[in-house]
């Protein structure tokens, strides 16, 4: 089923340095719809080559069981950690689209035994991804981009094909178990070929976790992301999440010395001028969307026991605004693995469950921005709705 016609779309860019590179626009309803675009951007430093050493504090975490990396990633203080403080300052916001459907993402772990492939530029924003055979485009400013990588085996990531071109924000996690290596637009349609994606630099998984592979933001491609467990199991969500909208509920103000975005987003759409038609300042890419503290599951109606967990995730940490959506549609990140999961428990694809739908749409329609988060008071500061996040153990 077509939703629209994705050549009508504006392509959503994000580069690591001043070149010719590749954009991506997102998804529709069933599929992100991607394809080649060529822009000059501004050099991000900060994401081409973020220092990987991260000097690890844990006077900045709370207490409790040691947590394990790769369910539960970054430093402590990470955005994607911190919950929301009792200073906040809620703006509202209109968020008109009311569907929320899947944006995989894909957390691949790998060790030295794992074959060494190449990595290649997707051959096709569409079919066709892994016929692609040119190095990295950031290769010839950042050496590093273009190295081989340990991948598995047995790992395959599904090409694109008609009406449904998956944007597949992914983080390598090399052999060394800190180094993340981020893409956008990832595939590998057989075991043992290339891997192919678009480059978008390294950060280290006991760090801020706030660079990767979101085109429309430059954040994170894992932080953020449901895992595996999390929607079934009896724990709370204790991290922040992500959120993908329409460019026209974004604002854009050309005077602005950030136009179109906020921190910590490093980027907004190269098309934003024309996509972002939103007149509330407060939401722009990186946005901080969270739930007030006065609305409650009951009130609202919640069902399911997915929608209470993402509710109470919305609440105590808020999601970030990490993409354009290009439609009228939203859509939650979550890993691979979850998105599995959820099929196999529930017997339903996630944006195919009536029951969770209809939860998700009350959710949306109750985030307000969280105006006054920043780098100095990450949530709005103040004391913290739940605790800090324990030390990591691996």
């Amino acid at each position: 089923m077509i939703i629209f016609d994705p050549s009508a779309l504006s392509a959503i860019s994000y580069a690591l340095n001043v070149a010719e590179v590749s954009s991506v626009s997102t998804q529709n309803q069933f599929s992100l719809s991607l394809r080649y675009s060529r822009e000059k951007l501004l050099h991000l430093s900060s994401t081409a080559a973020p220092s990987l050493i991260a000097q690890v504090d844990d006077s900045k975490c709370g207490s409790g069981k040691p947590r394990d990396k790769y369910n539960w990633p970054f430093a402590c203080d990470s955005i994607w950690n911190m919950p929301i403080g009792s200073n906040a300052k809620y703006v509202d916001v209109h968020i008109g689209s009311k569907g929320v459907g899947v944006d995989t993402t894909w957390l691949i772990r790998t060790k030295n035994t794992d074959p060494v492939v190449p990595t290649y530029m997707p051959g096709a924003w569409g079919e066709g991804r892994c016929t692609g055979k040119t190095p990295q485009q950031q290769a010839q400013w950042h050496p590093e981009a273009g190295e081989p990588l340990n991948i598995p085996k047995d790992l395959i990531i599904p090409d694109a094909r008609q009406n449904f071109t998956p944007n597949n924000s992914s983080a390598v996690l090399k052999p060394d178990g800190r180094t993340l290596v981020s893409f956008n637009v990832t595939a590998r349609c057989q075991q043992g070929s290339p891997f192919y994606g678009s480059w978008f630099g390294k950060t280290d998984i006991y760090g801020d976790g706030i660079d990767g592979g979101h085109g429309g933001s430059g954040m994170s491609s894992i932080g953020g992301s449901i895992r595996k467990g999390e929607l079934f199991n009896n724990a709370p969500i204790r991290h922040a999440l992500k959120l993908v909208i329409w460019g026209k509920w974004l604002h854009y103000d050309p005077s602005s010395p950030t136009p179109g975005r906020r921190w910590p987003a490093r980027a907004a759409d190269a098309g934003a001028p024309q996509q972002y038609q939103g007149s509330n300042p407060a939401l722009v890419m990186g946005s901080l969307l969270a739930i007030p503290p006065n609305v409650n599951v009951k009130r609202l109606g919640l069902t399911t026991k997915a929608g209470k967990k993402i509710f109470q995730a919305m609440q105590n940490y808020g999601a970030y605004v990490v993409d354009d959506s290009g439609f009228d549609y939203n859509y939650l990140c979550i890993d691979h693995s979850a998105e599995q999961e959820y099929q196999a428990v529930t017997g339903h694809y996630f944006n195919d469950d009536k029951a969770l739908q209809a939860d998700l749409t009350k959710i949306i329609g109750v985030l307000k921005v969280v105006d006054n988060n920043g780098s100095n008071s990450i949530g709005g500061g103040g004391k913290p709705r739940r605790p800090l996040a324990p030390p990591i153990g691996n």
